[in-house]
């Protein structure tokens, strides 16, 4: 039996409601951009391994779990994430095809060695940080959105280094980053493949954006078409719906 700690709950997932996470409102729950990033990346389905970087609570690979049967590791940093990740996975009975690691993503090409994965995913801290000492270190939603531990460049280069040549990288960002996330994924032998703008509705600017990219790969870059969230009268658009329920 997984035991709650503190204000923690267990929320059903937007997409597989047989799941359950464990979240808490001080120190995280997962977004939108989490199941979008799951639903987007290029998923081997029954051959391969998957590997997801900043993990949190573990909520992509349990949303990929509903669509593929290979073997997933979740890295993550934060000692009180990677706890309630791990409790999840217990949690639904995932820990044969889920595996947790607690460590710096940084380390991890070492740690892997040649050892390499078809797909990594990365749902990074957005936000850059030019002055460190003015944010609490021990904020779990400082670390979470902002690059306190490890900036877009160190997320690019290492998720470069663990994908094997031809396997492809999956992440979700800013719409404002944009042109760093192509010129350090080129940087690092990462060949963006697959770019999507996601929108609050229509009329409104992109808040967000999906990237995948392919080790080693040559230039082919598509465009898909737009993903809207809401309708104007603030519910989900049918395909957001089709999505999450």
């Amino acid at each position: 039996m997984v035991s709650l700690v503190g204000d923690e709950r267990f929320d059903y997932l937007f997409t597989d409601q047989s799941m359950q996470i464990i979240q808490s409102p001080t120190v995280f729950s997962y977004s939108i951009d989490a199941v979008l990033l799951a639903d987007f990346a290029s998923l081997p389905l029954k051959r391969g391994k998957i590997i997801d970087l900043c993990t949190g609570n573990g909520v992509i690979p349990l949303l990929m779990s509903k669509f593929t049967r290979v073997p997933m590791i979740g890295v993550e940093i934060q000692e009180r994430l990677y706890d309630m990740a791990w409790r999840s996975i217990r949690h639904n009975n995932k820990e044969e095809q889920i595996k947790m690691i607690h460590g710096d993503l940084n380390d991890m090409p070492r740690y892997f060695g040649n050892d390499k994965f078809d797909l990594v995913t990365v749902n990074p801290p957005y936000f850059k940080t030019e002055h460190r000492n003015q944010l609490n270190k021990n904020d779990h939603l400082t670390i979470a959105r902002h690059e306190m531990l490890v900036n877009l460049e160190e997320v690019i280069q290492t998720s470069s280094q663990l994908a094997k040549s031809g396997g492809k990288v999956a992440m979700v960002h800013r719409p404002g980053r944009l042109v760093d996330l192509i010129s350090l994924m080129r940087t690092y032998k990462l060949e963006p493949k697959r770019i999507r703008f996601v929108y609050p509705r229509e009329g409104k600017e992109a808040n967000i954006l999906l990237i995948e990219a392919i080790r080693d790969g040559k230039a082919d870059l598509k465009l898909l078409p737009p993903l809207y969230v809401f309708n104007d009268d603030g519910s989900y658009t049918k395909e957001l719906h089709q999505l999450v329920y």
